[in-house]
């Protein structure tokens, strides 16, 4: 697979769950299918394409902390080709704690179903606002090659062809908590390739984690 915008088409069973989150503080579960994270990724592809002309070369950086939209905008950066990076960022994308410095600006409010601000965030898009009503299905008019730049991490620049190659693919379903951007792309990029599936638990004691782990059939990482 020289691009990784074509991930959630190598997936064995589209309508199986993909991506599982849980925030074992408020009590959220989120499961996307591989369908359900293809909408999402589609309507961010849109957002990210239409709104913020984003396109092969861009640089996006991802301030969202662990969190099914991470996964989500990992995604939908490669789709477009733009580049997940930790410097020199044409995108900027945070949290509710609205941390971002970049010429163009995006918060989610990390609220279930990703849901909007109760309050406009002053100075940034609102993703719960901004990306729902975009199309359902996204066609690239410039699409990544297999040379385009897929991330820029921790001082390592890998394109869509060294990341698909250099990551091994895993059928498992697979439990971890929260980590970097950089792991959480790997994972993803496994996942894919492999016909697995990521669950992610946040807040949880090492007892709500083994729970969770019986619960959902997954490996704890």
């Amino acid at each position: 697979m020289p691009t990784l915008d074509r991930l959630l088409d190598a997936l064995p069973q589209p309508a199986a769950p993909f991506l599982t989150y849980y925030d074992q503080a408020t009590g959220e579960r989120v499961e996307l299918s591989g369908v359900t994270t293809a909408n999402w990724v589609a309507k961010t592809s849109n957002f990210l394409v239409e709104d913020l002309d984003a396109a092969p070369g861009s640089r996006v950086r991802i301030g969202l902390p662990s969190h099914w939209l991470r996964f989500v905008w990992l995604l939908s950066c490669w789709t477009v080709g733009a580049a997940v990076v930790d410097v020199e960022a044409d995108i900027g994308v945070s949290g509710p704690d609205l941390v971002a410095d970049e010429p163009l600006r995006v918060a989610a409010s990390l609220r279930p179903l990703g849901a909007r601000f109760a309050e406009p965030p002053e100075g940034f898009l609102d993703l719960g606002a901004e990306v729902p009503p975009h199309g359902d299905v996204f066609l690239a008019l410039d699409p990544p090659t297999a040379q385009t730049v897929a991330i820029d991490l921790d001082g390592e620049e890998l394109t869509h062809a060294e990341l698909a190659s250099g990551t091994a693919p895993s059928a498992e379903r697979l439990l971890v908590e929260p980590g970097t951007v950089r792991r959480d792309a790997d994972l993803l990029v496994a996942a894919a390739l492999g016909g697995g599936s990521l669950v992610l638990v946040t807040s949880a004691t090492p007892d709500a984690l083994t729970g969770v782990a019986d619960q959902e059939r997954a490996r704890i990482a």
